[in-house]
């Protein structure tokens, strides 16, 4: 049968596809049963089917009118057809699942609950609207707590009248073809393509929720309530604000300016979810959870409700590992946060194989005496890449070994050191460059606000580590190359996806919304690069050596 066409060597993550000329990279993605979220019955309308080629462009069909808006080496797999196999074609489907954090603090602890929405005489109520009835009772009454990351996005469905966690997804997040980092995003959603990065952010919410939907965990008009929170420009682009401002000097968004400006009395959004275009119940609301300053967003809001920072009464250090860390450290009476662009080197992006926690990515890695490694790969697959908890393993291995000098050079000169033979997989001095870099961001942030708070290392009486990523990471080995602050490891503790956390609380409880929008109001925002200290501790933070 395949006589009359010319076979091509396709691969998608990896994995081997007997394709034909003609084929599109949706095609490829249908015959390994890889989803590709679509509503357009795939004529390039939607620009929801965004895949990332990693190798034979050259092979492809050029971009059609409909992909006008994608840049570099990103296509609709829709429109990408295979002309030639002149080489190998590799791709990638941008919406991958990333591993999940399974084990969380549970959500209804210390706070009072109050949902927005409520059943009473067999209607659904709303706080939102004077405590009227806005539906008929249909059976359940379910809100969506929503985390949009710059690299991954999370959902929680949750049952607001048990109150129990019902179900959990997470997905890459797709807006990756407008830049790896938020800086890239802005600059892209400020051009002729603006809209595009909310669109697709809305049709993968909306997919999952569709994914609810299927496998009967809920129906859409049984979802009354959403609560999105994420660091300042994701949230602004999902309720669909100008963006630019965020991108120059002094950083800041609309809403932070209006607030600034005496126009609003908070910074939180609040919209009907119809007017953002998510199909869920007609009369839902979503909550945009207030935002700190400048970068510092309401993902940072919702850790400080996960941990309970309202009732802290001892000094306390928050680092929320991400493409932007941030920093809090509260005191009785006083709270300051700053934020770290330490850029995608530890989720995936500017090393050769660096890559997300997909499957496929080493997460933990040891060097031998011999050079040799052993490592684990998330999905027991053969690895593809090395994602961050894995890159700080190999970085700290490698001083230990005396592979790497503090200066993070290779010994003899060498350009690489493999880690992986039997997959080809190294890192380079470039790649080393990118991760010190990266590191020294978040160096510099502990660094300068302590300095600024007066508090001393030893004063701390807990460092919590906030995020996916850090949950996954050996905390020794981050301590011995300065990618955390050396504080004692007994004061150490991993809270998970806390934004989350923070999300499903303000999901439950209208209560603990006001008292955030009031909370972050008294933060003193530290602006990093206007220290007069900065770049001492920059350079210090490049060397791969514990924090002094």
């Amino acid at each position: 049968m395949h006589g009359k066409f010319n076979l091509c060597p396709v691969f998608l993550d990896n994995k081997p596809v007997e394709a034909e000329i003609g084929n599109t990279l949706f095609q490829i993605a249908d015959k390994l049963s890889v989803r590709v979220p679509t509503s357009c019955s795939r004529n390039g309308e939607c620009h929801e089917c965004i895949i990332e080629v990693n190798d034979g462009m050259d092979s492809l069909s050029g971009k059609s009118k409909s992909e006008e808006f994608l840049r570099g080496n990103f296509r609709l797999a829709c429109q990408a057809k295979i002309l030639n196999q002149s080489k190998r074609i590799d791709f990638s489907v941008l919406r991958r699942q990333p591993k999940i954090l399974s084990e969380t603090l549970p959500i209804t602890d210390n706070i009072k609950i109050s949902p927005a929405f409520y059943k009473k005489n067999k209607k659904v109520y709303s706080k939102y609207s004077n405590d009227s009835s806005v539906d008929e009772y249909r059976g359940s009454i379910y809100g969506i707590a929503i985390d949009i990351g710059t690299t991954t996005v999370v959902m929680n469905l949750i049952d607001l009248e048990s109150f129990d966690l019902v179900y959990t997804t997470s997905f890459e997040n797709p807006q990756r073809f407008g830049g790896s980092d938020i800086m890239n995003r802005i600059s892209y959603d400020s051009g002729e393509n603006n809209g595009e990065l909310k669109s697709v952010i809305v049709s993968s919410i909306n997919f999952e929720i569709g994914e609810m939907v299927k496998k009967r965990l809920v129906k859409r008009r049984e979802i009354y309530d959403l609560v999105v929170v994420g660091n300042t420009t994701m949230r602004e682009i999902f309720f669909g604000y100008d963006v630019s401002s965020i991108g120059t000097k002094p950083y800041k968004s609309i809403i932070e300016n209006e607030l600034i400006d005496g126009k609003r009395d908070n910074s939180a959004l609040f919209t009907k979810a119809k007017d953002l275009g998510l199909r869920v119940n007609p009369n839902a609301f979503v909550y945009g959870a207030p935002i700190i300053a400048s970068h510092i967003g309401s993902d940072i809001s919702a850790d400080l409700i996960a941990i309970n920072m309202s009732e802290k009464n001892q000094p306390i250090l928050l680092v929320d590992v991400g493409t932007n860390t941030e920093i809090i450290l509260g005191m009785p009476g006083k709270i300051y946060a700053a934020s770290c662009p330490a850029g995608p080197a530890f989720e995936g992006g500017d090393v050769t194989y660096g890559m997300p926690g997909y499957d496929g990515a080493i997460e933990k890695i040891s060097v031998k005496s011999d050079s040799s490694t052993s490592f684990k790969v998330i999905g027991g697959t053969d690895p593809v890449g090395i994602c961050g908890s894995g890159l700080i393993d190999l970085l700290a291995e490698l001083r230990k070994s005396n592979i790497m000098n503090e200066l993070g050079r290779l010994e003899n000169n060498s350009k690489e050191f493999i880690f992986s033979k039997e997959s080809s997989l190294s890192i380079s001095n470039s790649d080393i460059s990118s991760l010190a870099q990266a590191k020294a961001a978040n160096y510099c942030g502990q660094a300068i606000i302590l300095k600024n708070s007066g508090i001393n290392l030893t004063e701390i009486s807990k460092y919590y580590l906030a995020g996916g990523f850090a949950n996954y990471i050996d905390i020794d080995n981050a301590i011995d190359i300065g990618f955390l602050a050396n504080v004692d490891r007994s004061k150490i503790e991993k809270v998970g996806n806390a934004s989350l956390l923070g999300a499903c609380k303000m999901l439950l409880s209208t209560n603990e919304r006001k008292e955030i929008e009031k909370l972050v109001l008294s933060i003193e925002h530290i602006e990093l690069e206007t220290s007069p200290d900065f770049f001492d501790f920059f350079v210090d933070g490049c060397m791969f050596k514990p924090m002094e």
